[in-house]
């Protein structure tokens, strides 16, 4: 019996084709292992939205060529479609598999023997037209369902249109069955993910149904305690699914809501679907039919043209609206996209403090959002994540809180009262009063 280990690099995306892909060697016979169990393969999946991504990639063959000189290294997901010939010049790499490929890995890799040259399967995106059903399965407390694929806009900064090709979607049936099929595992919480989520119901390149169709289908999902929005663009993003949320079984009011800029000049810039009043109508929508819902939101610092006055402009938005915690991203140029040739660079230098600033402001919001909950009854999901002797969990509203360790806990939902938050704006909160658990409804 050969062991494999696998490796995820990005998104939850990633993750949930990781996990499908690794049933699929368990289905045929291989064992699955930790990255340091001296595996017979290794399968890494990568990511290419940044520069530092791809620097992980290199390491970790570096790191797997330590565990297991021996092993067959295999290398798939966005930079392996992006620049497959590159990355078979990588020392230690055995085979490299785009985005149409990678999930017939097993049968294109035949053997997993290793030859004097490195394999290529990569084809031209245009031939990725395929949805691949995937969602994570017994690897955590919560399952990443994958729901769509690729993506139809054009937003200068990004690689993602070239690594993963056009929108696609899978059918509501078939996410229903899984969604069905995934709750009778134990799972409690269904992520629903994919490139642009809200840009769901494309197929074969013909839109027959919307993403407020999907999520009216899974409320009905019988023994899925939550379901939970991955990211929406603003833009996807109606009133009609913030009041469906607010009135739902089993959707949790949490949005995730992609802006990248509070310049108006700079999204025309990246090609962004919107302005900022468009996202400023978004957040107010939400928060008056769902007061406590969390709110987090992508940011990109150091894009071209963004000049000191410009990333003010994002800072004061940002500082203004009514959010609960950011993902700043430090902009790093990529090849083939069109923001990579424009003038007026940003220095490193500057990217890296603005990064810094927003970074500040992401704990004061979290640090605001988590006070704003105390004395607050919630609805807690814990973990099997230890620490010290505490363990952890997430409220409906995505608050993060830690209680002492009870093994009888994992996996259960329990209504707690959140009592205070740590002095230090770790934003975790630390102490609980369990009570019996409660079904939502």
């Amino acid at each position: 019996m050969k062991k494999v280990a696998f490796y995820t690099l990005g998104c939850k995306l990633n993750y949930s084709e990781t996990s499908t892909i690794s049933r699929k060697f368990e289905e045929k016979g291989f064992k699955k292992v930790e990255f340091n169990d001296t595996p017979d393969i290794f399968i890494i999946n990568t990511c290419s939205v940044t520069e530092n991504a791809d620097k992980k990639c290199k390491k970790l063959v570096k790191e797997a060529r330590k565990v297991s000189p021996n092993a067959y290294v295999a290398i798939i997901g966005c930079y392996a479609q992006l620049k497959p010939k590159e990355i078979s010049e990588i020392p230690g790499v055995d085979a490299v598999l785009g985005a149409a490929e990678k999930f017939q890995l097993i049968e294109l890799l035949d053997g997993f023997v290793r030859k004097p040259e490195p394999a290529i399967f990569s084809t031209e995106i245009t031939t990725a037209t395929d949805f691949n059903a995937s969602f994570s399965y017994a690897d955590r407390t919560r399952t990443f369902l994958k729901v769509q694929d690729g993506c139809d806009y054009s937003c200068t900064f990004c690689t993602i249109p070239l690594a993963r090709g056009g929108s696609r979607s899978d059918s509501i049936e078939n996410i229903t069955r899984q969604a069905n099929e995934i709750a009778q595992s134990g799972v409690k919480e269904i992520v629903l993910t994919g490139v642009n989520t809200g840009d769901f119901g494309i197929q074969n390149g013909v839109r027959v149904s919307k993403f407020i169709d999907l999520v009216k289908s899974l409320d009905e999902v019988a023994d899925i305690e939550r379901i939970r929005i991955s990211s929406i663009e603003p833009n996807l993003l109606t009133n009609e699914i913030i009041d469906f949320v607010s009135r739902s079984k089993k959707f949790v009011p949490h949005f995730h809501i992609p802006l990248q800029s509070g310049s108006n000049k700079i999204l025309k810039l990246m090609r962004r679907r919107y302005l900022r009043d468009l996202y400023e109508e978004r957040v107010a929508k939400i928060k008056s039919t769902l007061p406590y819902c969390c709110i987090g939101v992508d940011v990109i610092v150091g894009f071209p043209g963004e000049t000191k006055d410009d990333f003010l402009e994002t800072y004061k938005f940002l500082n203004e609206l009514d959010i609960s915690y950011l993902h700043v991203f430090t902009y790093s140029e990529r090849e083939n996209t069109p923001a990579a040739t424009m003038v007026d660079s940003v220095s490193l230098k500057e990217r890296q403090e603005r990064s810094q600033q927003l970074h500040i402001l992401s704990d004061k919001k979290r640090r605001a959002f988590y006070e704003a909950n105390l004395t607050r009854n919630v609805t807690v999901l814990f973990e099997n994540d230890i620490e010290d002797g505490f363990m952890h969990g997430y409220t409906e509203n995505y608050v993060r809180v830690k209680a002492k360790y009870d093994p009888i806990l994992v996996n259960e939902m329990k209504q707690v009262k959140i009592v205070s938050v740590t002095p230090n704006g770790v934003c975790y909160v630390e102490e609980v009063s369990l009570e019996p658990a409660l079904r939502l409804n």
